[in-house]
């Protein structure tokens, strides 16, 4: 039994597929499903938990070359967040919400929260 690092089984599956340049999608609570990739749904209630909070958790487990996110996300959220987020991940690429998107069907796989911050979503490729 498993007593430290990450617990739920299926998120230790899709971490262990991921190889060198591979991506994986942490997402908010409202983005879209994508059928084409496995998306492990880990929403209880709302912030509950949040994007940061799984790529926090999930930092020591994943090399992270580049990060991924809307451009969006900076001028909808406080820059508290914005700051909390650049803080976890060593480079963000801003890019918009749209262009984003386009690089989700290429990850190995989905993580979806139940983040309410807007625009929130991260795609991390490994190094």
């Amino acid at each position: 039994m498993l007593r430290t690092g990450i617990l739920n089984p299926r998120i230790n599956s899709l971490l262990s597929r991921v190889r060198h340049t591979n991506a994986l999608v942490i997402a908010d609570r409202g983005f879209p499903f994508w059928p084409q990739i496995e998306t492990v749904d880990i929403t209880l209630v709302d912030d509950l938990p949040t994007v940061l909070q799984v790529l926090e958790a999930l930092a020591p487990n994943f090399i992270i070359g580049k990060a991924w996110m809307a451009a969006e996300f900076r001028e909808h959220n406080p820059p508290e967040l914005v700051q909390k987020f650049a803080s976890a991940l060593p480079s963000i690429e801003f890019e918009p919400h749209i262009e984003f998107k386009l690089r989700v069907p290429a990850a190995i796989g989905l993580i979806r929260t139940a983040g309410t911050a807007q625009y929130s979503n991260v795609i991390l490729e490994s190094a």
